[in-house]
């Protein structure tokens, strides 16, 4: 079999397939799982065009790390063909542990995180396929001993995050979150065993944060996208709060055990069987439980799935500071009252939370400026625009949802 296949891809063109493992890689059910998942959960619901999936972006993020080797080779830096497909096949299986809808559902189906599921997935396929995934391996878990592979992978300047934006923004069309990733991946080097964006190409890196910020604002953390989430997640915790109580909620046999029993990572990682029914998971059997849901008994099982699949999403109200106890306890009683709900029902028909924004958390994940003297400076201290140090600080909205045929006004929060 001719396995150098090549992908046309909407963004980048042609993509090729650089080895026989990796062909192997992208052709197990694990990583084809990944065209049945939303890139960005319900995104779509605002945004139509954002219908792309998580295989997508892990091709993208592939092509994009082949271009990063053949720049960094270029300029001297030693990179062997073993840990260049080790470190194309990390990120091609970074986001391979996604539950259904990305985000969107992650730690409701399983309080565990998509980077440790992609962890497990990744370690049962370095048993299955050998060969480079064991290195692999090492890379996406910072084992190994050259740090600054990890660093390309997951960091605040990764190749993740290079593809996830420039292809969000070309789906979505809002043409504020663009950036110059091919610039920037032409601008990074490696000094003492750490990734660098020479001098000249601060001003992509200010322009790729300015980008992430707003994209955050406007597009992942739209009202809209964080209603239509905070209901999903409403009918998948009233589908749970009803199978403890003994009633029949019909879905899926691998959606049903995530529905059914409250795993952890050690229980995952203990049973075979429950890694292996998560990795059948995908958006799909969401989607077919929610519309059968639509004519279960339970009121609110049956009310919120037919308000989401029919596009009539909660009305959202954002804040700037926390909302004091008591107006969500009078919103509490308005909605009892109004629709009439039961004590449990409440908190499924009206939610409230924060949401936070970071362009720039760096922590001990700095976006290190190589000056032409061989300097290295925090991109904070490096650049001379005063909002860069602001997108470093984390802002935080906080938010109050119902439904819109509720008479709950805006002032009384």
């Amino acid at each position: 079999m001719n396995k150098r296949k090549v992908f046309n891809d909407p963004v980048y063109g042609f993509i090729n397939i650089p080895s026989e493992l990796i062909f192997d890689i992208i052709e197990h059910p694990y990583v084809q799982r990944l065209r049945r998942i939303r890139q960005m959960g319900l995104a779509h619901l605002v945004y139509p065009g954002a219908l792309h999936t998580r295989f997508n972006h892990a091709l993208g993020a592939m092509h994009l790390m082949q271009n990063t080797v053949d720049s960094l080779r270029n300029k001297g830096q030693e990179i062997s063909d073993d840990e260049c497909e080790a470190l194309l096949i990390a990120i091609l299986l970074h986001d391979v542990g996604h539950a259904p809808f990305s985000h969107a559902l992650e730690y409701t189906l399983l309080d565990v995180s998509h980077e440790e599921m992609s962890r497990l997935i990744m370690k049962r396929l370095a048993q299955e396929l050998g060969g480079n995934l064991p290195l692999a391996y090492q890379i996406f878990t910072n084992r190994y001993e050259r740090k600054f592979f990890h660093q390309l992978v997951a960091s605040q300047l990764d190749i993740d995050r290079l593809d996830y934006l420039k292809r969000d923004c070309f789906y979505t069309g809002v043409s504020e979150g663009e950036i110059g990733a091919d610039r920037i991946i032409k601008m990074l080097d490696v000094r003492n065993d750490e990734v660098v964006v020479e001098e000249k190409g601060i001003y992509s890196i200010e322009n790729f944060l300015h980008a992430r910020r707003l994209m955050y604002w406007q597009v992942y953390l739209h009202k809209a996208s964080v209603s239509a989430e905070k209901m999903m997640v409403a009918i998948i915790q009233r589908a749970q709060h009803l199978l403890t109580v003994g009633a029949e909620v019909p879905a899926s046999s691998c959606l049903s055990l995530f529905l059914e029993q409250s795993l952890s990572l050690a229980d995952i990682e203990q049973n075979e069987k429950h890694l292996e029914h998560y990795t059948e998971l995908d958006d799909i059997d969401i989607w077919y439980a929610i519309k059968n849901w639509q004519q279960h008994p339970d009121r609110a099982l049956s009310t919120l799935s037919q308000m989401l699949l029919q596009r009539q999403l909660f009305r959202i109200r954002l804040f700037n500071q926390p909302l004091p106890a008591e107006a969500i306890n009078r919103l509490q009683q308005q909605a009892q009252q109004e629709m009439q709900l039961n004590q449990d029902e409440v908190a499924y028909f009206l939610y409230y939370g924060e949401v936070s924004n970071a362009a720039y958390a760096a922590g001990d994940q700095k976006i290190n400026i190589l000056t032409k003297e061989g300097k290295i400076f925090d991109v904070v201290e490096a650049s001379d625009l005063p909002y860069v140090k602001a997108m470093s600080q984390i802002v935080k909205k906080y938010y109050v949802c119902w439904p819109k045929n509720l008479a709950l006004q805006a002032e009384a929060v």
